[in-house]
């Protein structure tokens, strides 16, 4: 694929360095506000085009895909004005910011016959899979814990009086959409839809959440899921079952090792070769783009719209209202 990028954060910067890994993918332009704030990424990965108008690089007829990262607000309209202009679309996480946006964008795609992919990483990893072929080792699960905290220099500037986008509800931002989604996807694409959802949360003045305990209840077992911006913490996956319990050492995020102890036993699974974690979605997303395969791309989508509908919920059990929710 050819590819553009819509932002300069640090998360381009790491999709980037994956894009120089997958042989048959490459970025050739990209796209932001202000020329300069482009640039130094531009000088790092060799990328001929810097474009400040949205408008003149989706005319670009050498551009198949446009990957997002903007904004979680603006997810919806970047998506939507590149796939009508005939684009292949990677949008980070998160999806939208509701269910009616994320209904449309995959409606849009089918429409145009246009592949649309969800760039939430973990579910790709070969980790994540190997945790998903070794859960039966457990036996009946019954009860999964999952914390991703992760202290957010963004935090300091909004306890000094500031604003910034990722604690801004008019930018769809807080914990549950940028840190504990991670847990959400990952509990979702192992066991399925809960039967309930609510999420508790510390929440900042402006009606903003910056931490949260999202507790997921299945038939047979409760999921706690924490994600937090005001504090570190120890990161990790407990799913504990009769027979045993997994741990994923560090978290949902990344995966980087798991270990399964069961009858006394510890053993240690590790499929990971490369460190990028968005290299596997990307070699994942060019492969369905190669083949054609609507059908995988479709199911991936089904996957993406379940867990939009859960982060709803989970808002609105907990109160927290974005601006997208009144458009």
């Amino acid at each position: 694929m050819r590819i553009a990028t819509i932002g300069t954060g640090s998360i381009v910067d790491e999709f980037l360095q994956a894009v120089e890994q997958v042989e048959t993918a490459e970025c050739i332009a990209m796209y932001s506000r202000k020329l300069e704030t482009a640039k130094e990424l531009a000088e790092k990965y060799k990328i001929k085009s810097i474009y400040t108008s949205l408008d003149e690089m989706y005319q670009n007829p050498d551009i198949e895909c446009i990957y997002i990262a903007s904004p979680n607000s603006l997810h919806f309209d970047h998506a939507f004005q590149a796939l009508s202009s005939g684009k292949h679309v990677i949008c980070e996480k998160p999806f939208t910011s509701t269910v009616e946006e994320a209904e449309k964008l995959i409606a849009l795609a089918k429409e145009k016959k246009l592949f649309l992919f969800d760039a939430i990483s973990n579910i790709h990893l070969p980790n994540f899979k190997l945790i998903k072929e070794n859960l039966a080792l457990l036996g009946p699960i019954r009860f999964v814990q999952c914390n991703y905290s992760q202290y957010s220099r963004k935090y300091n500037q909004l306890l000094n009086g500031e604003t910034p986008n990722v604690f801004n509800p008019a930018f769809s931002g807080g914990a549950l959409l940028d840190i504990n989604i991670y847990n959400l996807h990952f509990v979702t694409r192992l066991f399925g839809s809960p039967d309930d959802i609510s999420y508790t949360a510390n929440k900042h003045p402006n009606g903003i959440d910056t931490s949260g305990v999202l507790v997921m209840k299945y038939p047979n077992f409760i999921s706690e899921c924490v994600g937090s911006k005001d504090t570190q913490g120890m990161n990790f996956v407990l799913i504990q079952g009769e027979n045993g319990y997994l741990h994923v050492k560090d978290g949902a995020n990344g995966c980087r090792s798991v270990f399964i102890h069961t009858n006394d036993q510890e053993v240690n699974l590790n499929a990971q070769t490369s460190m990028n974690r968005l290299f596997y979605e990307l070699a994942e997303f060019e492969g369905i783009v190669q083949r054609e395969d609507y059908s995988s791309c479709y199911k991936l989508l089904e996957h993406t719209l379940e867990v939009v509908r859960e982060t709803v919920k989970a808002r609105t059990d907990a109160k927290i209202v974005f601006a997208a929710d009144k458009r």
